[in-house]
This record gives C-alpha cells, structure tokens and sequence, in this order.
C-alpha cells in the first residue's frame, strides 16, 4: 500500500495545525480531493517563502489530487490584515492585473496544466451586493468570534479596518465557492492563516451540513538555524521570476545552505525519497565539506522552478568562476554571474590597460599603482592575468562585446559595461 500523504508530509516536517488531522488522514487514503492555496497579486512574483506551500500541493498532485490555485484578484484589491501594526496599501485594479498575470504564469510553470486549475476570487466576490454580504454571510459570523482571530487579536491595541476586518469572510466564501463549483475539501496556507481558514470550513459546515468533509491545514513557520526568517538575504527576497533572481543566483542561495539546515530542506523543497535523503544526511555528518547535500538541493529546487537548462548553465557559471576561465561563457551568464558585483561603464573603443584602469574606469587609483599591479600579475581581463603593460583592452573580443571582466588581486571583481 502506498504510503499516505499525511505520513509523508508528517515526517517531512510540513504541517503545523490541522483541523482534523485523522479524518483527512482517513480521506485521502480512500478518495481523490481538489485542494487549494490563495496568493493575493500584491506583487508580480512569488519568492522561494511560497515554495513550502506549492511542494505540498505538488505532492498531492503527483499521487492523483487537483491543486487549485486562487488568484486574490479580489481580496487582494482589499488587503488581509497582516502580522504588520498598519493597513495594507491598496492597490490599483490595473497593477492588480497585471500581477495576476505574471503570478499565473509562474504557477503554470510550476503545475503545468493537467489535472490543475487556476482561478480569481474576483470572479464571484464582484457580484455579491453590499445587501447580499450582510443579509446571506454577514448573519452567520460572530463577532466575538472574529475578534478571537488570532491574526485580528494581534491587531486590535493598534486598530483595524473594518475592510481588513471583514477578509476573513471573504476567504471563508472562496472556500465556499470552491467546494460548491470545484469540490474543493482542503485549504492550506500559512500559520497565520488558520483564522481564516476555520472561518471557511465553520461556514461550509453552516451551510452544507456539519458532516462535509472538508479541511484544513497550515505549514509551519520555516527558520532558519541562526534563528532568522528563511528566504531573506541581504539583497532581498530570492524571486521565482527569473528577472528579478536569475537562475544562478537562486541556485546559489540553495547551494550556500548552513549545513545545520540542509536536510530539513531536502525534505521541504525537494521529492527526494526517505533514503536518499538519508544518504545526504551521513554525507553531511561524515564529509560536509564536499557539500554533496548542498548541491543536490539546489539542483533539485531550481530544476522544479526554472528547469533542467537552468542547473546546467548555473553550474556551468560556478565552474567558470571558480576555474577563472570566464571566456567559456556567454554575454548572458556574465550578466547572471556578476550580478551584485561592482560595475562601471566604457563606451570607447581599443585602449591602453593602464589607461583602461585608471582614467576610464578608475579601478586603480593611479598610473603607478596599476602599472605596479600589472607587473605583480594581480591583474586579469576577461579571466587571463596581463603582465604586459603595452596590452591593448578591445571590448569586442568577448562576451559579444558587452563586458569586460577586471579582476584585481584573487576576488576583487570589476563589471565593465560596454554596451
């Protein structure tokens, strides 16, 4: 018998609170479900915080069930009342728009298009009337028991909208909805959204009989060893679009993983079985230097998100640097691998390296200490060590003329814009 999903999702770690932890357990051992996670489009893309989320949903799908994906194109013009002491800033309806389409791109991306859907929460919360919300859902909620919410609780010394106040009901009419159009049985989300998710199941159980089989599970809140929020880093968020977080650089957030925290994500982000994550695990304890682990969670989880091209080119761009034979690379792997370090601009022609270093991209700081550096072969362009103080820099001769590269010393990088 295959094992059951709860199981594996138990030891993998992923689930914090359920609603009926044995009577979903007893469920999906015997039927199909259609499942759902919300994304409100605040933003055009999603960041790797997302991911524990969509790898459950990914799991469910790959044993048989039907993720579906709601677009907040409605609640997300409105704004859920946050952890944060302050109102959401609303948003207008055409950069809601828009970022529902990016976000829809990207879940395809992730879900391909067989047996899963995407739909928008606008859809249906735009028709219901101001007189409808009051009269047919408004009656059946409690206000004490709104208040009691643990995310409204937490805001309630610093106030809250009435319109932020009332998300809940929204949220508990998509599942609703869903259940009645999409035979939806189980909401997930995170910790922070259990309120809103009892108020779904609360309202279904109102309305369609206390019997219906529907439920609800959250994730837990992923931290890091060190104690900080996962998925930050000094420069921000890590994206899913590729734009925002190239695919190297995302392949190399996974591959810098503390190795007190790798097996817990080759058990989050990655379909890897009980044993060769097992396997990793000894490899961590017995030779972490080799950080076998490392690279194969970061194969794995930029493989799911961005494909099989994207972890050859990525490591493809490791090797190059790590070798300094950057002249194996394109003009486009440059720009991925150099992201974030230093840059200048040259838009002349051939030149002098002294000159070049000196006066047109002021990486030395004088003609005597550049041409110092050059004797001392400290010096590298495009990868290879110049000692000659008559070489002549052409920016057409590599990376289709875009870049040159200008290393000082063993790291000190330099990106030369040429174009």
């Amino acid at each position: 018998m295959t094992e059951n999903i709860i199981d594996e999702l138990t030891w993998r770690g992923t689930i914090n609170q359920q609603t009926d932890a044995q009577g979903l357990k007893d469920y999906v051992q015997n039927h199909k479900i259609a499942l759902y996670c919300g994304v409100d489009p605040t933003g055009d893309s999603l960041h790797v915080g997302h991911l524990v989320t969509f790898m459950i949903l990914k799991r469910f799908q790959l044993l048989g069930h039907k993720p579906v994906i709601v677009i907040g194109g409605g609640t997300g013009s409105i704004g859920d009342p946050s952890g944060k002491k302050s109102e959401r800033v609303l948003q207008t309806m055409e950069q809601v728009h828009h970022n529902q389409a990016a976000l829809t791109k990207q879940m395809i991306n992730l879900f391909g298009t067989d047996n899963f859907e995407i739909v928008n929460n606008y859809d249906w919360l735009s028709q219901i009337d101001l007189l409808t919300f009051l009269r047919d859902y408004g009656k059946l909620f409690n206000v004490n028991t709104m208040l009691n919410k643990e995310i409204v609780a937490s805001r309630l010394e610093a106030g809250i909208s009435f319109t932020e106040f009332t998300y809940q009901i929204l949220q508990a009419i998509d599942f609703l909805t869903l259940y009645r159009q999409h035979q939806v049985q189980l909401q997930i989300g995170g910790g922070d959204q259990w309120g809103n998710i009892t108020a779904g199941i609360d309202l279904i159980h109102r309305l369609e009989g206390p019997k219906t089989p529907v439920f609800g599970l959250t994730i837990p809140l992923l931290l890091k060893a060190d104690g900080t929020k996962f998925g930050k880093t000094e420069g921000g968020a890590v994206w899913l679009d590729a734009h925002k977080t190239s695919p190297y650089e995302f392949y190399q957030f996974w591959f810098n993983t503390d190795d007190r925290d790798v097996v817990k994500y080759l058990k989050y982000f990655t379909f890897l079985s009980r044993e060769e994550i097992a396997s990793l695990a000894k490899q961590v304890q017995e030779a972490p230097e080799k950080r076998a682990a490392q690279r194969t969670l970061a194969r794995e989880v930029t493989k799911f998100v961005h494909g099989s091209a994207a972890v050859e080119q990525a490591e493809r761009i490791s090797a190059a640097l790590f070798s300094g034979d950057l002249l194996k690379l394109s003009a486009d792997e440059i720009e991925q691998g150099f992201h974030g370090v230093p840059a200048v601009e040259y838009h002349g022609g051939v030149v002098n390296l002294v000159e070049f270093l000196v006066d047109k991209t002021q990486i030395e700081p004088s003609r005597r200490q550049a041409r110092e550096d050059i004797q001392n072969g400290a010096i590298y362009v495009n990868g290879q060590r110049q000692q000659d103080l008559d070489f002549q820099v052409d920016p057409q001769t590599a990376f289709s003329g875009r870049f040159v590269i200008i290393r000082k010393g063993k790291k000190k990088y330099t990106l030369v814009r040429t174009k």
